[in-house]
């Protein structure tokens, strides 16, 4: 009788960040909204995996943010 030797693949970095939100009772606004920017910032750097990743990446990331994007909003004028 053959017997299955096939390890479980391991997690995907956004799967566990999902369990451990969930785990540790993030509200699902939270969670999903936490998932967004890591999947922004992943994104960012061409889908480069965060553990290969340090502050210049980080600060690239933030840099882009504010200079490329705008964000967080420039603050409304009023006439």
């Amino acid at each position: 009788m053959a017997t299955s030797t096939t390890k479980p693949r391991p997690k995907k970095l956004l799967e566990e960040l999902h369990e451990q939100l969930r785990t540790s009772h993030y509200a699902l606004r939270t969670e999903k909204t936490y998932i967004s920017w890591v999947r922004r910032y992943i994104t960012f750097h061409n889908k480069r995996h965060p553990k290969n990743m340090g502050a210049k990446e980080i600060n690239a990331f933030l840099t882009h943010l504010a200079l490329e994007k705008r964000w967080p909003h420039p603050p409304r004028i009023k006439p």
